[in-house]
Order: C-alpha cells, then structure tokens, then sequence
C-alpha cells in the first residue's frame, strides 16, 4: 500500500512539476533569429523584442544571421529545440519568396505563427527635378513610346522589388532594363547623375533623403505604407488592376516558432507580442523610422499570408515577361 502511495505521489509531483515548468516559461532568455544584417529592419525588430522580453520579464536579443537571402536564419532556427526559446524573424523572402523559386523545401504552413509585426513598402523614384515627366503615368506613356529605353535598378536582380515592379510594367506593357547594383545607394547616385531613369526606393533611403528624389509610386496599398512617404501616389490611386494587394507588393515580417512547440508555450509568445503590439510606444518608435506596425494576431496567419505565395508566383512570371520582351528588342 505504501509503495502505492509512493508511486502514485511520485507521478503527481512530475506533473505538477511539468505544470510549474510551463507555468514558469520563460524562464531564460528568448532569441529572436533576424535573417538581415544590421539596418534600420534590425532596429525595428529589436524595438519589438524589448517590448515584448519587457512584458515576458525575459531579455529577446536580436540576433543577425544573413546568408542564402535569408534561408540561413530560418535554418539555423528550425535546427534548435521546439522549446518556445527561438524565434524566427519570418519575412517574406524566407517565409515565402524563397519556397516559390524553389530555394527552400518549407512553405509559410510549416511553422506556428505569434503576430503579425511590421511591413516595409517600396516605391519608385525618379531624379528631383526629371522633366520628360512629372507623375508615373506620364513616365509610363514614355516607356511604351520608347520601348527598352527606360533604365532602372532594383538592387539585385530577381529579388522582391525587382518582381514587384516587373510586375507593374507589364501590366502597362512597358518594356525596361533593370540594371544590377551591389549597393542601392550606388543606384541612387547614378539616378541622381541621370544613368538610371528610376529606382527603387525603401523607407529608409526616402527619410535619408527626401530632397533626394521624386516617389512617383508607393507599391502598396495600405495607408500607413502611403504615409511613411509623405502621401505620395500608389498603386491603390491608379486605374489599373495589377493584381497585387495585402503584404504581396513589400517587406513584412510575421514572428514564428517552431512547428512543434507546444501550444502552451506558443500562447505565451503570442499574449506577450500582442500586448507588445498594442502599445503606443512601440507603435510609436516603428512609425518613426517609416514601418507600418501590423495589428494581425496568429488567427489571422493563413487568411493574410496564404494569399501572398499565389501573388509572387505571378509576379516571377513577370520577371520571365520582362527578359523574353528584352531579347526581342536586342
């Protein structure tokens, strides 16, 4: 009979004791894995952590691991233990990006979602000053007038500014050069030097310099992307379907874990970045460097990021538009 005691005591002490472990998580330090280098995303994402390791009552560094545009972090993430202490910064070019060109063997269904976090428009600049136009109509008129003769840069090629404005040229049928940069700020220098005839430009550079360059386009329709630059025009001004809405057309980022951490802790992670969200500060400091806050929670996930997947694959149809329209005028 004692023995039974024993046992029986012996196995309410473990579950109370796996009870007060989940009731006590975290008990240590969260990371969050970042897939970029040090820029003004990794300042976003560390205002985020604070705020969110402040209402845990646990430090959340930031930690930057670029490589494989951006397929390292989430590697390096999903190789970790499935313990609610490893956070996976997913943005798009990871999360989705990636998997539709066929660089990465997860779709955004194989991870477990906290909240949605911040979004990063683009948009399209000319030289101040330019006077062959004056909106991105009027540019657009000139390109389909003059096939292949516009020149512009996304950076890099193929990357999701380059698609994006593939993308919106096709659907005007306007033929243009992308020219491949290692640095956007070179590209801006040779638009400014009138080499290029527009670029992309993010947040960041435009708030840099907003006497720089005139933004023709914000590729977004969500107000708060038409507000980071000053209430230029974009896409949702235009009377064109590009078939491009919600976070397909920009950078965003949504804060995951692992597939198979457990649901207990996973509601831990998300209670906390919600109220982290929802605090004016937060909202506040975001807005200031020119990111739009985002106010989905985790039951959101798939109705926002499903739709993105179909969107991009569109968009690198455009890329293909683009190069066989170039080869012909060669």
């Amino acid at each position: 009979m004692l023995k039974k005691i024993l046992i029986a005591g012996a196995i309410m002490t473990m579950m109370l004791g796996a009870q007060s472990a989940n009731a006590q998580f975290p008990e240590r330090t969260v990371e969050n894995i970042f897939p970029w280098s040090a820029g003004t995303a990794l300042s976003v994402s560390q205002i985020i952590a604070k705020a969110m390791g402040e209402e845990l009552g646990v430090s959340i560094p930031v930690i930057s691991t670029p490589g494989a545009a951006g397929t390292k972090a989430f590697i390096t993430a999903m190789n970790r233990p499935a313990d609610g202490y490893t956070i996976m910064d997913g943005y798009v070019a990871p999360l989705v990006l990636q998997p539709v060109l066929g660089n990465a063997d997860w779709t955004y269904k194989d991870f477990k979602p906290l909240h949605s976090a911040v979004s990063n428009a683009f948009s399209i600049g000319s030289k101040k000053g330019e006077t062959r136009w004056s909106n991105f109509e009027e540019m657009m008129a000139y390109g389909k007038a003059n096939p292949g003769k516009l020149r512009y840069s996304s950076g890099s090629r193929n990357n999701l500014p380059h698609m994006v404005i593939a993308k919106v040229l096709q659907s005007y049928g306007v033929v243009a050069q992308n020219i491949p940069y290692k640095t956007d700020g070179d590209a801006r220098k040779d638009l400014k030097s009138g080499v290029l005839d527009f670029v992309f430009v993010n947040v960041g550079a435009y708030l840099q310099d907003k006497e720089g360059f005139d933004i023709l386009l914000v590729l977004s329709e969500l107000p708060g992307a038409k507000a980071s630059y000053d209430g230029a025009p974009s896409i949702d001004d235009l009377n064109i379907d590009l078939g491009l809405s919600g976070l397909a057309p920009m950078g965003w980022t949504w804060w995951l874990v692992h597939k198979d951490t457990p649901d207990d802790v996973a509601d831990v992670l998300r209670a906390a970045m919600k109220r982290a969200m929802n605090r004016d500060d937060v909202k506040e400091q975001i807005a200031r460097v020119g990111f739009v806050p985002l106010e989905w929670d985790h039951t959101q996930y798939d109705e926002i990021v499903g739709p993105v997947a179909g969107q991009l694959g569109s968009m690198t149809n455009a890329l293909a538009w683009e190069e066989e329209q170039l080869k012909k005028l060669r």
